[in-house]
């Protein structure tokens, strides 16, 4: 019997990279990604593992249609830090939704965040995570056999890039951050390990109940816990807590990224049910999330 397809939004991203990384491990379902450039190095490499490659678009909802005829699952995940999505993160997943169901496909894995605007009573403006929860919604009502969420950590890969470690004014380099830096809040992790979960959520099928969270975590940290990790291995870090209105200053877009920091200090990065959601995370997947001490072993060296 032929094996069951499913469509993968983003398979050359981080999250979608690993659930193609994930599916192809399981070897039990055909892999199909959309890609905006099927003829790029990164997908060429896809189509050498033997993923099959199709030109979709999601600002195109027609392309996303035909990408996923015939598909049995989907995972969909969109990009806010993409200029082409930002502002419109809420439509443009939207409509990939409805393309999905348009297509046929049984079970749908949205990538999604808390809804931070609902969680903190509308005190805290966090974009990037409320504008994908808000999908949350048109999922539950599509209509599709069986819908899965999954929520991505604060990802590792981030003090490679925009968190690596600053100048601070105490000579040593390191994080500026507007929150305590010993609040344990941060729930952070691997973004390939996303992959782990959607992958075995699409392999369990009825064995997980309709509509579950999995709230995908190599551990909760403070930013005390990444400084005392990154110098066990030899580095010379620390956090410092700096008022809100000098963090404001620091970069454009600060204000944003200075209250998600207040509602992980006040809520948690997974919200109020993060305890349920990474437990059945936890369960569904055999082995571990990797920790920061694993990944930073191999990728943070001094």
């Amino acid at each position: 019997m032929a094996r069951k397809i499913i469509g993968v939004i983003g398979g050359t991203g981080a999250q979608g990279g690993g659930v193609v990384n994930a599916l192809l491990a399981r070897g039990d379902f055909t892999v199909r990604v959309a890609s905006r450039n099927p003829t790029s190095d990164a997908a060429r490499a896809l189509a050498a593992r033997g993923v099959e490659l199709v030109k979709a678009d999601l600002l195109d909802p027609a392309s996303l249609v035909a990408a996923l005829e015939g598909a049995h699952g989907a995972f969909v995940v969109t990009n806010f830090w993409d200029p082409s999505q930002g502002a419109r993160e809420t439509e443009i997943g939207a409509k990939a939704v409805s393309a999905a169901r348009a297509a046929g496909v049984e079970h749908l894995v949205w990538s999604t965040l808390p809804d931070v605007a609902r969680v903190s009573g509308g005190r805290y403006n966090v974009a990037h995570f409320t504008g994908k929860a808000r999908v949350d919604d048109v999922v539950r009502s599509a209509g599709f056999a069986r819908h899965t969420f999954v929520q991505a950590p604060f990802y590792f890969q981030n003090f490679l890039s925009s968190m690596a470690p600053q100048p601070l004014p105490s000579g040593r380099r390191g994080w500026a951050v507007p929150m305590n830096p010993a609040l344990r809040v941060i729930h952070a992790g691997d973004p390939a390990d996303v992959g782990r979960a959607a992958a075995a959520a699409f392999g369990a099928g009825d064995g997980l109940p309709d509509g579950s969270v999995l709230a995908v975590s190599g551990g909760a940290y403070s930013w005390d816990d990444f400084a005392g990790t990154l110098n066990a291995l030899g580095h010379r870090v620390e956090a410092a807590q700096v008022p809100a209105e000098v963090y404001d200053g620091f970069y454009p877009g600060a204000r944003e990224m200075r209250e998600m920091f207040e509602y992980f200090a006040e809520h948690t990065y997974f919200g109020p049910q993060h305890e349920a959601h990474i437990a059945a995370a936890n369960a569904l997947v055999p082995g571990a999330f990797t920790t920061f001490a694993d990944w930073a072993r191999v990728h943070l060296r001094p």
